[in-house]
């Protein structure tokens, strides 16, 4: 699910609610041990799109 989740938000990434929805949706479908590889991953990858985004959905799930 982690790869499948990077892949959706790959191609979600035009759109910030699209890309907040998608990321929210990611988080519950992987692994809990996963979710420090994907927020570290979102940030490398959209950190200088969606930066806010990204933690704010991060800080309300960790």
């Amino acid at each position: 699910m982690f790869e499948l989740s990077k892949n959706i938000l790959s191609k979600v990434s035009f759109d910030k609610t699209l890309f907040t929805k998608e990321l929210m949706k990611s988080i519950k479908w992987i692994k809990p041990n996963e979710k420090s590889q994907l927020q570290v991953w979102c940030l490398a990858t959209f950190g200088a799109i969606y930066q806010s985004e990204i933690l704010e959905v991060f800080s309300k799930t960790i």
